[in-house]
Order: structure tokens, then sequence, then C-alpha cells
């Protein structure tokens, strides 16, 4: 069987289980050809290799809006450029929010998937970025804006668009929809042929688009397929869990969704080998885990229960849900990785951690980040009872403190954790806010009235190179000690994304773990103290091979007796490893 034939058959497969109960308009075959062209996919296509992993412990990407960094009288996209290459070098990749015409939702509501927002640049800026540093790019794909040209003619009833979107009935038992919002689920809509119903997940602005008809996966294969050739490589399926819908259960995670994100994989990787999907599933730990599949759906998934429950640990001095978690994670297939992160563009959500934070300890959270100036979104639950779903808060300021209140240790606590985030199995991601320990944009936040403002905040280059110029502002320390950090890093083969990690039991105010090389030259011992107290390390509970040399590659001090104990200060890690 040649290589086509091969593919050809394996997209037919994917497809009949995608549409099984649908009456379509085109044959399986012909559509499979038709995806198949429009990836300019042929027999001298390179064959994607199972369970390869495009990724080391060289990627670190940076998470960021188009115009996070503004220069009067340039393009944004030029600045962001600028601005990367000059400060943050030690930065390998980039994930550009969407830089699309939008409508609302800084970005999500995208009007018009195949052109460049003309505020922020052009495709050529985009392309400039792509080919010094691996470009993510979002694919909105669950729904679009409704100022689209795809939704003005659903409302006319005529064009292309107008019958790409899912509606329901006014009467249908919708209530157990998962919704990540409180707004009514419908939005009703008039055409031609009278009210319709638009299903609307996020938001009445955010119109939901119905993937039983295969001329919406046809567009947006067609748009990938763009996307490749401008240069993105990692595609992020945004809200990508509620893709597929059937009226009266719960549309989400269902059977056709991680079908399509399947083909799609199926798809870019004949396309382009090195290409990625990652799934933005913003749900209970063991759900977000699916979207693994057989090493044949993501290649990554967010890592998002890491968020709250770092933040957790930190502000309690205690890694007890922390460390549960970390051990009932299973490693990722090659093939796979996570994708860490301790903040993003949105803010830090609740629902990862159900089921692995009591309510008490959600409680407890949510009001401390209250009294660090932070915004609590809620949902609404199948109860009709409205539960915490988002913390929004910057950072640098959710870590000012500790349930006991704000204190002196910002600083350290905020470094211990991207020092255990950069050290965990997976590909880390830092949001540029982090990078430059940005505080909460309280004016942002009240000129705008949307709670994930606060952590949006837009930099004047000006402004920023005076902060970064003054090795006393905290913007300039937090810089120079996360890229250090991340140097150090990269440097690491033990910090490959898919190299070996077991979780170390050292009490609760110690959260350790350790990384070996997958060539198993290279051990590290990664161990923070979680508290605001001083805590004792007993050395020869970690098992260190006598007849190494070891060395903390954070300080570069020799591990010259490991039989003694060593002291760790409020918030201090070590990586003790034996090659330096």
């Amino acid at each position: 069987m040649s290589v086509m034939d091969g593919l050809q058959q394996k997209l037919q497969h994917q497809l009949e289980c995608i549409y099984k109960d649908i009456d379509l308009d085109i044959s399986i075959v012909t559509l499979a050809q038709r995806l198949i062209e429009i990836m300019r996919i042929t027999e001298f296509s390179q064959i994607p290799e199972p369970f390869a992993n495009h990724w080391s412990e060289k990627d670190t990407i940076m998470i960021t809006y188009g115009d996070s960094v503004l220069q009067q009288g340039e393009r944004p996209l030029t600045t962001l450029s600028q601005f990367i290459d000059s400060y943050v070098g030690c930065i390998n990749g980039v994930h550009i929010l969407p830089f699309f015409p939008y409508s609302s939702d800084d970005g999500f509501a995208v009007i018009d998937y195949s052109s460049v927002n003309e505020s922020l640049g052009d495709w050529a800026d985009i392309s400039a970025i792509a080919s010094k540093r691996r470009l993510m790019s979002d694919l909105v794909i669950n729904h679009c804006s409704s100022r689209s040209l795809w939704f003005e003619n659903f409302c006319k009833g005529d064009g292309p668009g107008h019958d790409y979107f899912f509606t329901a009935q006014s009467s249908d038992d919708l209530s157990d929809v998962v919704r990540p919002r409180t707004s009514a689920l419908l939005r009703p809509t008039e055409t031609p042929s009278g009210t319709q119903y638009v299903w609307s997940t996020f938001s009445h602005d955010q119109v939901d688009f119905d993937f039983r008809n295969p001329k919406v996966l046809i567009e947006f294969v067609t748009i990938i397929r763009q996307y490749l050739d401008a240069g993105v490589s990692i595609f992020r399926l945004d809200a990508v869990a509620f893709l597929w819908k059937v009226v009266g259960s719960k549309s989400i995670n269902l059977p056709q969704t991680h079908e399509v994100i399947r083909l799609l994989r199926t798809l870019i990787e004949h396309a382009q080998n090195d290409a990625m999907i990652i799934t933005e599933t913003n749900i209970p730990n063991t759900q977000n885990l699916t979207y693994f599949g057989n090493a044949n759906e993501a290649h990554c998934i967010y890592n998002f229960s890491l968020p709250p429950l770092l933040i957790n640990t930190l502000i309690t001095g205690s890694c007890l849900y922390l460390k549960r978690w970390l051990m009932s994670m299973p490693p990722a297939q090659d093939g796979t990785t996570y994708f860490n992160f301790i903040a993003s563009h949105d803010g830090v959500g609740l629902r990862p951690v159900e089921g692995l934070l009591d309510d008490d300890e959600i409680q407890t959270l949510v009001d401390t980040m209250k009294q660090f100036g932070g915004q609590i979104s809620a949902r609404t639950t199948e109860t009709g009872e409205q539960k915490p779903y988002e913390m929004n808060i910057a950072l640098y300021d959710a870590l000012q403190g500790t349930t006991k209140g704000k204190d002196l240790w910002g600083m350290q606590r905020f470094m211990c954790a991207h020092s255990i985030m950069l050290a965990l199995e997976g590909i880390p991601g830092i949001y540029i806010h982090s990078l430059l320990g940005t505080r909460n944009d309280y004016e942002k936040l009240a000129n705008t009235s949307h709670n994930r403002a606060i952590n949006r905040h837009r930099w004047v280059l000006e402004s920023l190179k005076q902060q970064l110029s003054d090795a006393q502002s905290t913007h300039s320390q937090v810089l120079s000690a996360m890229t250090e950090l991340i140097n150090i890093r990269t440097q690491q083969i033990a910090f490959h994304p898919n190299a070996t990690q077991f979780t170390l039991h050292l009490g609760l105010q110690l959260f350790g773990f350790w990384r070996q090389s997958r060539n198993r030259k290279q051990s590290i011992f990664c161990i923070s103290n979680v508290s605001d107290q001083v805590t004792d390390l007993p050395i020869n509970e970690l098992n260190l091979v006598i007849s190494e040399y070891w060395v903390d590659l954070l300080t570069g001090i020799q591990i010259e007796d490991i039989t003694k104990t060593i002291q760790l200060q409020p918030y201090q890690t070590v990586w003790i490893s034996n090659k330096a």
C-alpha cells in the first residue's frame, strides 16, 4: 500500500467515526481527498514518525498578546519582535494570542481568520517572528464573532457561512450542558426562516460552529494550511472540549471532538512533520488527560491543575496537595508532553482542581487572592448555584504573601514558583507579565469592567526600557532572575520534557522531585522550601551516589558531604545535579 493510499484510508476511517450518524451531501472518500488536497500532501511529503518528540530541554515558550509592548508610530508586532530580540533571547518560542480582527474577548471572538488585525501588523510581521522562533497560534475552533461575514450570511440565510452555526430549539432540555460562563446558552437570532436559537457557549458575541456540517471542517483545514504557510508550527486549539454538541448531553468532551483532533493531527503531521497540536481544555484533571489519546491526539495538553495547586502550596506553606497531584500524574508517552505554566492571559482556573482541593481549601485560596487585589469570576453549576471558576490576578501579586497576609518574601516566593515549574516534566510556558513582574492593572480593569483585564497590561516600550535599565526596579530584577533560571534549565538534559520524573517525600515544607535524563547520565534533585521558615534538608535522604560529583546548579555550590544537612532559606530552591 502506498503512503497516499494509507493516508486516504486513515482519514476515511476517522471521518466515518466523526460523521457516523449524519447524512452528508459529500461522500467520505471525496471529503478525505479534498482535505488532502487542501493540505497539499503528496507522495513526496514526509511521513510522520510515530511517537516522535518535537521538543527538548531547550524549549521555553513566552505567552503574549501582539500588543503587550507598544511604541508610538510603530506596528505592535514589530515592537514585540524587537523586544523579544533585545530582552528575552533565552526564549526560543512565542505564543502570540489571537492576532486576527475581533469584536470582543480580547481576540477570542474572531471576525476573520485569514487576516492579521491591521492595528497589530500583517502576515509579514507574523512570518518574521516565526523565522526566528517557534510560533504558536490560536485556532479558535469552537466559535467565531457574531460580526463575522459567516454569521452575517447566516442571518441573511445565504452565502458562505449561512449553514456553519449550531442551533437548538428554545424548548430543548439543555440543563445538562456544561457551561464556563453565566450568560444564556442560546442566542435568539432573526433569519429569513424565522427566529433561530444559536448555541453560544461563551457569550452571545461568540457563536458556536456546527461541525456536523463538513464545510466547517473544510474551512478550518484551509485555515490551518494558511497558518502553516505563514510559519505557525504549534496550533493551540482554543476551547476545543466544547466543539461537538448533542442536545440532551453535557456537550463537552464528546467522542466526536476527540476524533476531530485525531484527524487534524493526522493532516498537520503529514503536511509538516514537526508541527504540533496543543489542546486548551480548562476542565477537571482526569478529563484533561484524555486529550493525549493514545499519543494520537494532542501533542501537548495544558497542565491546568498546576497554577492553582502551586499557588495554594506557596500561600499555605504545605505541599500536600501538590505532591499528591504530582504522584498521580502519568508520565507522558513519547510523542506527547505537558505544557506547564503558572500564569497566562486568562485567570487561574479552579475547575482543574475539582477533586484535588476540597471546598474549604478552594475558599481559602479565593479569599487570599481577594486580599491581594484579585477578582473572582463565577460559573453557574448544573444545580444553578454560583461557584468560583477563575481567579483573576497578576502572578506577582498573587504571591505577595501567605494566608496570613502580605509579607517581605514576595520576590523569593515568585521565583520559587518558577523554579518548580521550569524543572517539571513538560515544556514550560511563561506569560510575558511573569517575565517582567507586572502588577495588577487596576486602571484597565476599571476601564473594561472585565476581570481578566487585571492581568493584561500593555507596556509602553520607553517606560519598560526605563524600568529594565534600573537595577533596583522589581521588573529588572525579575527579568534578570528569570533569564538566569531559564538559561540554566536549557543546559540540562535531565530537563528534557520526557525525562524521568519521580516525586520525593521530604515532608510538607519541602517539595521535591527527581529528574533523570533519558540516557541516564544526568540526575537532578529539585527541592524547594515552600514555607516562610528556614527548613533543614537532610542530604542523605536523597540517595546521592557517593562516587558522583554533586553541585547545586542554581548557586554553583558543591555538595561535599552527602551525609550532612543543609538549610534552605524561605522559598529557596536547589537543583542538585551530578553534572554541572
